[in-house]
């Protein structure tokens, strides 16, 4: 599927600041480092910015939104801040709106009810699709970074990667393509009133990332497929809160239930490009020295 033409950056865009919320994490810092490069003023929306920027603390809110005219939005999980946040956009003069979402918003059973995250990106996706600015919303699967730099990093490190995902398998997304993907949405014209579902080009099992990660880097790392109860006996046992380990088993349930194994178009419509294969992801995060000893 061929892109189609966008309209480039404007001088205007260059005056006034694009505020990137949650702009130190694993998307975010990808959104202001791929901004920066186009020549694009960022503010970063952190607790420790300049201003700081505080989802908990709605007195920071409108410091960072001055002169802003387009934000990023990463959600607060396990909050129903976006609404007001984006309320608070609609009443400072911002323009233009793109949020991350996740897969599995609009598919029944894909979270559990009690899923903090999900009733997040849904009150937030209802929030954005009802404001009166112009909005995208980006909705990735499984971030390929979460074996380098999240959810599942220790694991990797211990070499044994402990999860209730049984054989499923999963499209694992570049955090850089949905990165990619957002500054698009920020930059350019031609995005707005899009949903982006974003994945990978191809699923894969938790075994066979382990055993991608394995030869990039020459140590061993093993999937040890487990039974959702056991693995909450486990993570409750090593110290973790009840809740917190139902979450996690949750969160990881529709890769086992086959839901995650789809792959997904956005990224080809929204940049004329194929998203960045796993093993590829891999190599580079190696080379980088992701997966330190």
């Amino acid at each position: 599927m061929a892109r189609i033409p966008r309209t480039g950056l404007t001088g205007r865009m260059t005056e006034h600041p694009i505020l990137v919320t949650g702009g130190t994490g694993k998307s975010g810092s990808r959104v202001v480092s791929q901004l920066k490069n186009k020549g694009v003023r960022v503010r970063v929306g952190s607790r420790s910015g300049e201003p700081p920027f505080d989802w908990t603390d709605r007195s920071t809110w409108d410091a960072a939104l001055e002169g802003v005219e387009r934000v990023y939005v990463i959600p607060f999980d396990g909050e129903l801040l976006t609404r007001p946040f984006v309320r608070r956009c609609e009443e400072v003069g911002v323009k233009r709106v793109v949020l991350l979402s996740g897969r599995g918003v609009d598919v029944a059973g894909y979270a559990g009810e009690n899923s903090a995250a999900g009733k997040t990106h849904i009150d937030g996706e209802d929030a954005v699709r009802t404001c009166r600015l112009e909005w995208t919303i980006v909705r990735p699967a499984w971030f390929a970074q979460n074996f380098s730099e999240g959810f599942f990093l220790d694991a990797v490190r211990s070499g044994e990667l402990r999860l209730p995902a049984g054989d499923g398998a999963a499209s694992f997304v570049d955090a850089e393509d949905i990165a990619a993907v957002a500054v698009a949405a920020l930059t350019e014209n031609g995005h707005a009133g899009r949903i982006y579902e974003l994945s990978g080009p191809r699923a894969v099992t938790l075994a066979e990332a382990a055993a991608t990660i394995s030869q990039a880097t020459g140590r061993t790392v093993r999937y040890v497929p487990m039974l959702p109860e056991d693995f909450i006996a486990e993570l409750v046992a090593e110290g973790w809160p009840q809740a917190d380990a139902e979450d996690y088993a949750d969160a990881v349930s529709p890769i086992r239930r086959g839901m995650d194994s789809h792959i997904s178009s956005g990224v080809q419509q929204a940049l004329g490009r194929p998203p960045r294969d796993f093993s590829d992801f891999v190599r580079i995060a190696a080379a980088a020295g992701g997966w330190p000893s």
